[in-house]
């Protein structure tokens, strides 16, 4: 016969027996990697990362925003495995600081404005010239002190010698995501956004000549000191790889050509 404090002991050590097996088996489970993006890539990076877990198993968070902002919060110490750029320049600054893996930094896309109008919108807006017609009251774009589309849609207006013209017009979002809700939700009339963004909407949309801004060169990294540094690799190699520039190239993205 079994005595109770015997059967207590042995109920003891199958509850700590099993403990144990359940933290072995968290501390072994696939991390989760946080990407820092660019508003602009928010459709593609979705579906990135839903490919990228279904082929690795690894689970992708991403946290994304104006891209002068996000460069500012990770040099400042915010989390993040991975930093995906609208501007080139952002990560090899990063990289020269020794912030981002200089043998990680990569140009993954280039990508471009467009006009963007809700599809009910009795505006005809197809080129940069429409936006001074009197009818035409806001504008959005985003703010070109930290955003790379918000610079491209200025050096846009610049070139054309509308810039003055039309900043009384101007609504200025955070980010180019927020500056097209602006417009989805009526409280502007026209915003120029990007192409990654318009293509998957039911609005109307037409590009922006590339010659009237410099090109909207984007870049990727791993961040120096993650934790996660071969996961990380990994989704940078995946964005760079034939699937990631497949989706890249469905929303709109041009890519640089694939390596030998």
């Amino acid at each position: 016969m079994v005595k109770p404090c015997s059967l207590g002991l042995a109920v003891a050590l199958v509850l700590a027996i099993g403990l144990a097996c359940q933290r072995g088996t968290g501390r072994t489970s696939p991390p989760t990697l946080t990407v820092v993006a660019a508003a602009d890539l928010t459709f593609a990076f979705r579906e990135i990362g839903q490919r990228f877990q279904q082929a690795t198993g690894i689970a992708v968070a991403f946290s994304f925003g104006s891209s002068g902002q996000l460069a500012q919060q990770i040099e400042r110490g915010a989390p993040g495995d991975v930093f995906a750029s609208a501007n080139m320049a952002f990560v090899e600054d990063l990289a020269r600081k020794g912030i981002i893996l200089p043998d990680t930094v990569a140009l993954y896309a280039r990508g471009r404005i467009v006009l963007w109008t809700r599809s009910d919108s009795p505006l005809d807006i197809q080129r940069l010239q429409d936006l001074t017609r009197p009818e035409v009251k806001r504008i959005a774009i985003a703010n070109p002190d930290h955003a790379p589309y918000g610079v491209a849609a200025r050096q846009a207006l610049q070139t054309l010698g509308l810039w003055d013209t039309l900043r009384p017009k101007l609504i200025l979002g955070e980010n180019v995501r927020q500056t097209l809700q602006y417009a989805e939700t009526g409280n502007v009339d026209v915003a120029i956004v990007a192409l990654s963004l318009a293509v998957p909407t039911q609005g109307q949309w037409h590009l922006i000549p590339e010659d009237l801004h410099r090109p909207i060169d984007q870049g990727i990294g791993v961040v120096r000191g993650t934790k996660r540094e071969a996961e990380a690799r990994r989704f940078v190699q995946f964005v760079l790889g034939p699937e990631g520039r497949a989706i890249l190239q469905k929303y709109g993205f041009q890519t640089p050509a694939a390596g030998p």
